[in-house]
C-alpha cells in the first residue's frame, strides 16, 4: 500500500537517477571545456605567432592584413554553411574534424619547404578561420542537448571562462614562446593543443547536431521544421531562424555591430599604448587584456551562482544593457584617465562582455534544435563581417583621427543599436500580458512543439524563451 506522506521508492530512485545523470553530463562537459580551453590557447597563441611569422617571412604589413582578411572570410563562409552541416552530421563529428583539420594544417606549415611557405600560410588562414567557426557553432548550438535546458546558462558561462583564461595565457605567452623556442616549436605547441582537444572530443559522448535535429523534427509540424529538413536550402533556413522570434534578427544585428566596435579597440590599443610608453608599448596592452579577462571571469562566477540559486538566466535585457556598459567602458578606456582608473574601466568592460556573451548565447539556445545551428551560423557570419569591415575602416580612420575618436564612433554605433534593441524588448514585454488571452497570443502559439514550450517556460524565469517561442 502506497503512502501519501512522501515519495514512493520508485519516485525516489528516479530522482536519484536523474541527479546522477545530471552530475555525469556536467562532469563530461567540464572535460570538454578543458579540451576547448586548451585548443583556444592554441588559437590565441597562433593569432600572435602567425602574424609575426607572416610579417617576418614577407616583410610587408599588407601581407598580415591579407592573412587576417582570408581568415575572417573563411569564418564568414563557414558560418553560412555550418547550419546545413549540423542538419546532416553530428555535432561531435564536426567538432572532432574541426580540430583535426587545424592540427593537420599546422603540420603542413611546419613541414612546408621555403618555396611553399606562402601557400601554406594561406592554407592555414583558410582552415583556421573556417574550422574555428565550425567548432564554436557546433559547441554552442549543442549545449542544451549536452547538459539540459535548465543548465545552459551555467554551461555557457563555464565555456566562456575557459576561453577567457586561454586568451590571456595565449596572448601573454606568445611573445615569450616565439622568442625563446622559435616559430617551429610554437607551431608544434599549437598543433598539440588541437590534437588534445580532438582526443577529448573523441573520448566523450556528445549530443547534438544531426541527432538533435532529427529528434526535434520528428514531432514537429511547423513550417520552420519542414524548411529545416528540406535539404540543401540552407540559406533560407538560416534567415528563417532569425524570423522565428520577435527581435531576434535585431539581436543578431547588434552582435554584428558590436563586433564592428570590437575591431576599433583591438586596432587602437597598440597605437594608444605606444603614445603612453613608446619604449615598451606591449606592457599596457598586456595589462589591459589581463584585467579585462579578470573582469570577464569574475562575471562568469557571479552568473553561475545566480543561475544556480534562482534558476533564471540573465535574459535579453542583460544582453542589451551589457552591450551599452561594455561599449561605454571601451570608449572611456581611451579617454586618458590615470592608469588605476583605466584598470577599473577594463575590469568593467570585461565583466560586461562576459554578461553579454552568456545572455546572447543562452537566448539563441532557446530556439528549436532544427533552427539553432542555422541561427548560430548566421550569427557567426554577422560577427565576422562586422569585425572584418571594421578592421578595414578603422585602420584607415586611425591614420587621420585619434584612437578615442575612432573607438568613440565605432562603439557609439553599438550603443545606439543596443538602445533600439532595449526599446524593442521593453515593447514586447509590455504587450506580454495580453498574449495568452488575445488573438495574437493564440496565433503566436500555433504549431508550437512540446519542447519549444518547455524551452521558454516563463515560470522558470526564462522570459527569453517565451519571447522566442511566440513567433
Amino acid at each position: 500500500m502506497g503512502s501519501a506522506d512522501g515519495p514512493t521508492a520508485d519516485e525516489a530512485d528516479g530522482g536519484s537517477r536523474k541527479t546522477r545523470d545530471t552530475e555525469v553530463s556536467e562532469r563530461r562537459f567540464r572535460f570538454l571545456v578543458a579540451g576547448y580551453a586548451v585548443s583556444s590557447y592554441g588559437t590565441f597563441l597562433n593569432m600572435v605567432a602567425l602574424n609575426l611569422f607572416v610579417y617576418e617571412t614577407t616583410g610587408r604589413a599588407l601581407a598580415m592584413g591579407l592573412f587576417m582578411a582570408v581568415r575572417l572570410a573563411s569564418g564568414f563562409v563557414a558560418g553560412l554553411v555550418v547550419g546545413g552541416l549540423l542538419a546532416r552530421f553530428s555535432a561531435k563529428s564536426i567538432m572532432l574534424w574541426a580540430n583535426v583539420g587545424q592540427g593537420a594544417v599546422m603540420l603542413v606549415l611546419i613541414l612546408a619547404p621555403d618555396s611553399l611557405v606562402t601557400g601554406a600560410l594561406m592554407a592555414v588562414s583558410v582552415v583556421i578561420g573556417a574550422c574555428g567557426t565550425l567548432f564554436m557553432v557546433a559547441l554552442r548550438s549543442s549545449i542544451p542537448e549536452m547538459v539540459g535546458e535548465d543548465r545552459r546558462a551555467w554551461a555557457n558561462s563555464l565555456s566562456i571562462t575557459g576561453r577567457s583564461m586561454a586568451m590571456v595565457a595565449g596572448f601573454a605567452s606568445a611573445g615569450v614562446v616565439v622568442s625563446l623556442v622559435g616559430y617551429t616549436a610554437a607551431f608544434l605547441l599549437d598543433m598539440a593543443t588541437f590534437v588534445i582537444c580532438a582526443v577529448t572530443v573523441a573520448l566523450l559522448p556528445i549530443a547534438g547536431g544531426k541527432g538533435a535535429g532529427s529528434e526535434a523534427g520528428s514531432s514537429g509540424t511547423g513550417k520552420g521544421e519542414k524548411a529545416a529538413k528540406s535539404g540543401p536550402r540552407w540559406r533560407p533556413v538560416a534567415f528563417l531562424a532569425l524570423a522565428a522570434a520577435p527581435g531576434l534578427g535585431l539581436m543578431v544585428a547588434l552582435r554584428g555591430v558590436d563586433a564592428f566596435g570590437s575591431s576599433s579597440h583591438n586596432a587602437a590599443l597598440p597605437i594608444y599604448s605606444t603614445s603612453l610608453d613608446a619604449s615598451n608599448p606591449a606592457v599596457f596592452v598586456s595589462a589591459f587584456w589581463c584585467v579585462w579577462a579578470l573582469g570577464n571571469i569574475g562575471a562568469q562566477q557571479v552568473i553561475q551562482r545566480y543561475t544556480q540559486r534562482t534558476g533564471k538566466t540573465v535574459g535579453a535585457l542583460g544582453f542589451g544593457y551589457g552591450t551599452v556598459v561594455m561599449s561605454a567602458a571601451f570608449i572611456a578606456a581611451f579617454a586618458g584617465f590615470p592608469l588605476a582608473v583605466t584598470a577599473v574601466i577594463a575590469l568593467i568592460a570585461g565583466a560586461a562582455d562576459g554578461l553579454t556573451e552568456v545572455a546572447y548565447t543562452s537566448h539563441l539556445q532557446t530556439l528549436p534544435a532544427t533552427l539553432r545551428g542555422h541561427a548560430f551560423g548566421l550569427s557567426a557570419t554577422f560577427e565576422n563581417l562586422g569585425f572584418g569591415v571594421g578592421m578595414i575602416l578603422v585602420a584607415a580612420a586611425l591614420d587621420r583621427f585619434s584612437p578615442l575618436a575612432v573607438v568613440g564612433w565605432s562603439h557609439g554605433a553599438a550603443i545606439v543599436v543596443a538602445v533600439v534593441f532595449l526599446l524593442r524588448v521593453a515593447a514586447l514585454r509590455r504587450a506580454e500580458p495580453a498574449g495568452p488571452t488575445g488573438r495574437a497570443g493564440d496565433a503566436g502559439r500555433a504549431g508550437l512543439r512540446k519542447e519549444e514550450a518547455v524551452e521558454g517556460r516563463p515560470d522558470r524565469g526564462d522570459r527569453d524563451g517565451a519571447e522566442v517561442s511566440r513567433g
